[in-house]
């Protein structure tokens, strides 16, 4: 994987690790003949991961197995794996949005006993990510998974372009202002539509990738920046379930009629159906300015010989005229119910914890959410693009985490692309179709929805 050899080591910091690990105790002869199977998404990270899991093998002698599977298949395949009770997975790092699903269904181990044995508290992991990966219900003290990978929606740019001074004057001349990563989505679609068709060094390139996926959760993960800073909600915070109102009010349909003005006038042509992968295609082959996408993908974009090092600058999901939010992306890793091998899957959670094992996680190529590790006074200059990750972290907002999530996203999968993408209808009219499917998804489950 992705060895991030600028990121800052130091002969301390391997001291302090090796330590830590040789607490596990045991060692190779305890353990012969132990493996563990940890199911995750198959990307960078997880690749990371394995790397990090050595040391683990290492001090316990317990083996470790993968089962990594493509985004695409992610969900389908370990939804499908936890709800018949296979013993596949030992360990799972589950997206956050399982978490209602998971607790409810009695698929993870609640995890309070242990934690509270072990003494590892969650008051030592950024907030945002113990409410986002770990707790069902929502902003209660009942925990089901150990934040693993922090993760936000960010943004790229090219920062070698923005920094030429023909095109810097070209837009000042346009503008009235300097050419710089913008802080609010007006700035960013004058970026976008400056950049949109002009040719740099012969060839001629767009101004935005955005996410339009329709299949999976795309579209959704990257409208959802536009709204929540147009004032989108989910629901009324003091009535649970009230969506009236809410999710359709004129200020969401404002941000959603947004998102397709910024398709249409920056994207370039055939991005009808583009998620991750997508995206940085369209960045690395030098189609486009500035790039949505999840920050676990920038340290392999500061590393491409291409597009990399000093010609890629980052910045946080602008602003809007209601607030400054970001969509949550990563996952808690949790202990699968139906494991024959509980306590050493346990033992791997009690590993990972240690701050020791959260600063390697980072260092070559993982996203830390323990606050020892990104609270630290040189994080910030840990990396290239550690600052806007940071930022980011604290306004973040996420989907339905509810056990009926998988309805609830193909619902706004489908409203939200057809609306976008397809030309069907108004935004007002996609959100009032999206508050009634959303309604008949929760009457079915027993809900309360309350109407105003």
């Amino acid at each position: 994987m992705r060895r991030l050899g600028w990121l800052r080591s130091t002969a301390a910091s391997v001291v302090v690790a090796a330590a830590a690990l040789g607490g596990l105790g045991g060692g190779q002869a305890a353990a012969q003949g132990k493996q563990l199977t940890l199911c995750w998404a198959a990307w960078d990270p997880a690749n990371a991961l394995v790397e990090l899991g050595k040391d683990f093998t290492k001090q316990s002698g317990i083996e470790m197995k993968y089962e990594f599977v493509p985004w695409t298949s992610y969900a389908d395949r370990f939804l499908n794996e936890l709800n018949s009770h296979g013993k596949l997975c030992d360990l799972i790092i589950g997206d956050s949005q399982w978490i209602g699903g998971a607790a409810e269904n009695k698929w993870y181990v609640k995890l309070n006993d242990f934690f509270d044995k072990e003494k590892i508290s969650m008051d030592d992991f950024v907030s945002a990510t113990v409410v986002g990966y770990s707790q069902w219900p929502k902003n209660t003290p009942n925990y089901w998974a150990l934040p693993a990978m922090a993760d936000a929606v960010g943004w790229t740019y090219r920062k070698d372009w923005f920094a030429r001074p023909e095109i810097q004057s070209a837009f000042k001349a346009k503008y009235g202002r300097d050419l710089a990563p913008p802080k609010t989505y007006d700035e960013l679609k004058q970026i976008g539509e400056f950049f949109q068709g002009r040719e740099i060094d012969g060839k001629k390139v767009y101004g935005a990738y955005i996410f339009t996926e329709r299949g999976s959760e795309g579209i959704t993960m990257g409208v959802t920046n536009v709204l929540y800073n147009y004032g989108f909600a989910y629901d009324n915070p003091k009535k649970p379930y009230q969506m009236q109102g809410i999710v359709n009010s004129a200020d969401a349909a404002k941000g959603l009629e947004f998102y397709k003005e910024l398709y249409k006038c920056c994207t370039a042509p055939g991005m009808t159906n583009a998620y991750m992968q997508e995206g940085l295609d369209a960045f690395k082959s030098g189609q486009v300015a500035m790039q949505m996408n999840w920050f676990a993908f920038f340290p392999g974009l500061y590393k491409d010989p291409n597009v990399g090092g000093d010609k890629i600058g980052f910045f946080v999901n602008p602003a809007g005229p209601k607030g400054h939010f970001t969509q949550l992306g990563g996952q808690g890793i949790s202990v699968v119910a139906t494991s024959d091998h509980k306590d050493d899957a346990l033992a791997y959670i009690k590993w990972f914890a240690q701050p020791a094992v959260q600063q390697k996680w980072w260092q070559i190529g993982g996203y830390s959410a323990l606050k020892a590790v990104v609270d630290a006074p040189d994080f910030p200059k840990s990396a290239a693009f550690a600052p806007q990750f940071l930022e980011s972290m604290g306004i973040v907002k996420d989907f339905w985490a509810e056990p009926s999530y998988a309805q609830l996203l193909l619902d706004m999968q489908k409203r939200v692309h057809d609306y976008v993408v397809a030309d069907k209808g108004t935004a007002q009219q996609a959100l009032d179709l999206l508050v009634k499917d959303w309604t008949k998804v929760f009457k079915e489950q027993g809900k309360e929805v309350a109407s105003q």
